[in-house]
Parts: structure tokens; sequence; C-alpha cells
């Protein structure tokens, strides 16, 4: 591990760290203008965590703020991603070698670690890649996983000289596609609509419902791989 590294580390949904958060000590609660911010130490390390809602606006705001209030020396987008790779399982963890956000490419760092991970090109979009002939259209321009916020988190980071990483870790695969609508349940504010989505399903509740309860452990699996990687890794 490099020891006094300061890094922040910025995701959509504070659930997202919850895998890294049993790693970290002196955990405390920072009072950003985000939605979500906490600070703690993991293995020598400084670390920021934020989670300000999906997509590259609130990412890039989560970044704008933190780089002000704590001068970071490195910054590592992390969280949730769906697979675009056949290759890609549920709790795989992903680290992107270069993201892909609206046909700007930005170069990224590559954290070292002896843990298993996948490699490849991340693309970053501005909604939920929803549906398998979708996800086959993203992965024929090369890239192997898809999410929403590491295009803005990229672009704010670049532009202070930071030096960015992205982590990922799998919640769905290639091979599917989703019944709930995620797109019509995300809110103004980057958050998913519970009320939403609950209402959605009850239109299909045989498929809808057990989805729902299967990504909730797609998520828990992804944040445990996750966690266990970046506090592992070395940036």
């Amino acid at each position: 591990m490099v020891s006094g590294q300061r890094i922040l580390l910025v995701a959509a949904e504070a659930r997202e760290f919850d895998g890294l958060l049993r790693f970290c000590t002196s955990v405390r609660k920072l009072a950003w203008p985000v939605h979500w911010a906490r600070s703690g130490e993991c293995a020598g390390r400084q670390f920021w965590m934020v989670a300000n809602g999906a997509g590259a606006a609130h990412a890039g705001l989560a970044v704008a703020v933190a780089a002000e209030a704590c001068q970071p020396g490195a910054t590592v987008s992390m969280g949730f991603c769906g697979a675009l790779d056949p290759a890609l399982d549920i709790g795989d963890v992903f680290v992107a070698t270069a993201v892909d956000a609206a046909g700007h490419r930005f170069d990224v760092c590559l954290p070292h670690s002896e843990a298993p991970h996948a490699t490849g090109l991340l693309v970053s979009i501005d909604h939920v890649a929803q549906t398998v002939p979708e996800k086959a259209l993203l992965r024929a321009t090369g890239a192997s996983a898809v999410e929403m916020e590491a295009g803005g988190i990229a672009h704010f980071a670049i532009a202070r000289g930071l030096p960015l990483f992205c982590v990922r870790s799998v919640t769905d695969t290639a091979g599917q596609s989703l019944v709930n609508d995620f797109n019509k349940a995300l809110l103004s504010d980057g958050h998913f609509g519970t009320i939403n989505l609950l209402t959605s399903a009850l239109g299909n509740p045989g498929k809808a419902f057990p989805e729902l309860f299967r990504l909730r452990r797609s998520c828990r699996i992804a944040t445990r791989t996750l966690g266990e990687f970046i506090a592992g890794c070395r940036f």
C-alpha cells in the first residue's frame, strides 16, 4: 500500500460504499453540499467518499465540491456498472483503461492489484442501458461495461489536474434486459424514486418484483467485491 495518499472516491449512491466502509476506520460524516459524504482512513490512506446521485452532472458537482474542500491527490470513479462483455458476471470487478463519454475519450490511470479483475473501455451514457439489444450496440463500439457517472467525474477531475481511476463492479450482465423502467424512475436529483419503481412494477408484478429482489442481491454482491478490491489495491 502507499500510505499517506489522499483519495477522493465518487459514486452515485451511498450503498455503493457499503463494502468499502467495512475496511475504513475513523469514519465521520461531512457537512458538504452533496447528498452523502464521509471521510475515513484505510490502510494508511485518507479517503473522502461522496455520493451525489446518478448522472454526469451530479457526479461532476461532487468532484467540484470535494476538490475545493479536501484537495485530494487522486480521484476514483467507483460504483456499479452494467456488463457489455458477455464474459463479465455479477460481482466481477471492472477496471477501466479509458472512459468514453459523448464522443470524448478520457485516459485513466490503472490501480495495482493482484486481485482478480477485468479491464477494458468503459462507456458512460446519460441513461440506464436496459435492454440486451442496446447493450449489444454499445459493445460494438468496443466498450466492455457501461454506467452513467464516469464521464462527468473525468471531465471535472482532469480539468483540475487530478489523476483519475475508475473501478466498478457488475450488477447486471450483457445478457440481461431489465423489466423495470429505471429511466422513468430516475428523479431530477439523480436518485431513483422508490414509489415510481413500485408503482411501475405493479403493471407486471410477476416479473418486475422478482427482478428488483435479484438486483438487490446483485448490488450486495457487487458492493462487497468492490470494497474488497479498493481496500486492497494501490492507486
